[in-house]
């Protein structure tokens, strides 16, 4: 069966018109009217009536349309393939934040595999600012870093991770579920920091305590900082995905802090202005599912 006399049907049905079907297709309206009839001589039926000037589907070709269709969009599927397949580069040279790294990436990735399976894939993890160095120098093709403004650098989408302060089983503050900055006053603080405006926030939320929190442990890794709270040696400001896996098992449990409530890290991907990635939209698809 001809692949091109199943279009115009679908066409003809789509306008109701075999002229407005033979502009599209780019056709004379002879052959429109050719390619319909080669069509129902193939299917032992007439697909068409006219009602005056109006074309309609007879019962038979309404039993075909979904067919039709069908046949139309997986042929068009095949062709999005191939040119996938063009234009789709064998590499992917990616670049990621440590944190991002730990806990999106491995996520991120099969399901990116899955999509392209003829691509490998290359991780590159840093600081956002030698992330963009390496994405200024096409070193990398596109990157997950902190919120970010250079002239030359494109964000495709952007993820907002709340941070929120976390506590161990059994901490008297999981009762209340919100608390005052006043009340870490007397708590041991295990404070992880990775330099970001927000933290500066929690920062000046400290200076404007009459006294200074007992900050015990002040370290420059969320996974030390993750676990020192899980072990009771205090509690902690930490991303929400840092965290995901261990509230959901209730090792860890999330409090509300009035006077910072709001602040959250921006994981971003970047890419360059100039220089189109063909990852870059899968990849911001799937931050926003986050």
């Amino acid at each position: 069966m001809n692949v091109e006399n199943i279009e115009a049907f679908v066409y003809i049905n789509h306008y109701g018109s075999f002229n407005k079907a033979a502009e599209v297709l780019f056709l004379s309206q002879p052959s429109v009217t050719a390619r319909i009839q080669s069509l129902e001589r193939e299917l032992g039926c007439k697909l068409f009536d006219r009602l005056g000037k109006q074309i309609v589907l007879t019962d038979e070709g309404r039993k075909f349309l979904p067919y039709a269709q069908q046949v139309l969009q997986v042929l068009q599927k095949g062709r999005q393939k191939i040119q996938q397949r063009r234009t789709t580069p064998e590499a992917l040279r990616l670049g990621s934040t440590v944190s991002v790294s730990n806990y999106v990436i491995p996520d991120f990735l099969p399901r990116i595999k899955a999509t392209y399976p003829e691509v490998n894939i290359k991780l590159t993890t840093a600081t956002t600012d030698q992330l963009i160095a390496k994405l200024l120098g096409q070193e990398i093709d596109l990157a997950f870093v902190r919120k970010v403004m250079h002239p030359a650098i494109r964000t495709v989408a952007y993820y907002e991770d709340p941070i929120q302060l976390y506590v161990y089983k059994a901490h008297p503050f999981i009762e209340r579920g919100h608390v005052s900055m006043e009340a870490l006053r007397e708590q041991q603080l295990v404070f992880f920091e990775c330099g970001s405006l927000d933290w500066l926030r929690i920062h000046r939320a400290f200076d404007s305590l009459e006294h200074s929190p007992d900050i015990t442990y002040h370290v420059d890794n969320s996974e030390t900082a993750k676990k020192l709270v899980m072990q009771g040696a205090g509690i902690a400001f930490l991303p929400g995905l840092t965290v995901k896996k261990e509230v959901q098992r209730q090792e860890l449990f999330p409090i509300q802090v009035h006077e910072v409530a709001g602040v959250s890290l921006q994981i971003s991907v970047v890419t360059l202005k100039e220089e189109y990635s063909p990852f870059a939209e899968p990849f911001g698809e799937m931050l926003r599912q986050l």
